[in-house]
């Protein structure tokens, strides 16, 4: 995950939970219609039409964009603080009935914490992003790999192509979930292309192994292409068929995406965190 480089007034309430004054955050009075994201790692949290005037001095919200935001209890007990999903970043706290609007749920956030998209820029960069999903063996490996690439915006790993909601990490290691281990690759499709996400992904395991990945071996671990739509599945097959064309007996399955199901928190770049690298995910050049 790349992360934003923050100032040291950023760092003290986003990183050590500190509070910025009140009445003297940039959002606190913004009614504009658009969207406000992590100030740490531009992920979309909360969106203009949840915003209202609690008159407390900090921004408020109603409502998060789903799964945005995690709440996590204060060791006193007595409030519940709320972070940034994906990077962890402390955004403030949320409160319950208190009334002020019929949701009775006030996120109140610091202005610090966030960073202001108007609309009509929101949707130009959406234009520009673009979402892949590759498993390819334990997602620890293949996230390792993508997000060192070149015009990678974030990776995410978790679970996908099974038949249960919202599997747990234990439950898919049972292979009777069918899910495989997937890594989400958001890329800037003006750095980047997919057929360079492609090339990457064939290039650093072995698509010709069926049923694992290495040493690790059942279903979940299978390498699967996940395709978003019919531009993508016709650059996959073009590349398995220059594989084929090269001698190669190709396992990896073409499968349109399905709903994907994000991993545990320990899970998520796994390989930075551990300061290691993977044992099965070696790169090597094909193209």
């Amino acid at each position: 995950m790349k992360l934003n480089t923050l100032t040291p007034e950023e760092q003290a309430v986003i990183l050590h939970k500190a509070t910025e004054r009140p009445f003297s955050g940039e959002y606190e009075t913004n009614f504009a219609k658009g969207t406000y994201v992590c100030r740490q790692c531009d992920a979309p949290l909360y969106r203009s039409e949840d915003k209202f005037d609690a008159h407390c001095g900090w921004p408020s919200f109603d409502d998060e964009i789903p799964g945005a935001v995690k709440r996590i209890p204060d060791a006193d007990g007595k409030r519940t603080e709320i972070i940034c999903n994906n990077c962890g970043a402390h955004l403030g706290h949320v409160f319950l009935n208190e009334g002020f609007t019929p949701k009775n749920t006030r996120f109140c956030v610091n202005s610090i914490s966030l960073k202001f998209i108007p609309a009509k820029k929101m949707k130009q960069e959406n234009n520009t992003h673009e979402t892949a999903y590759f498993a390819s063996g334990c997602f620890w490996g293949t996230q390792y790999h993508f997000m060192k690439a070149a015009g990678v915006i974030s990776t995410t790993v978790g679970y996908m192509g099974g038949h249960t909601l919202n599997p747990t990490y234990k439950e898919v290691c049972t292979g009777e979930t069918g899910h495989a281990e997937t890594t989400e690759v958001v890329f800037d499709n003006t750095k980047t292309s997919y057929e360079n996400m492609v090339k990457l992904y064939f290039e650093t395991h072995d698509f010709t192994q069926v049923g694992g990945q290495g040493p690790d071996i059942g279903d979940q671990y299978r390498s699967v292409i996940f395709y978003t739509s019919e531009a993508q599945k016709q650059i996959a097959e073009k590349y398995i068929r220059i594989l084929t064309d090269k001698g190669y007996k190709v396992a990896t399955i073409l499968q349109k995406a399905p709903e994907f199901w994000k991993a545990e928190d320990y899970h998520q770049e796994y390989y930075e965190k551990k300061n290691g690298t993977p044992y099965c995910h070696i790169y090597r050049k094909i193209f």
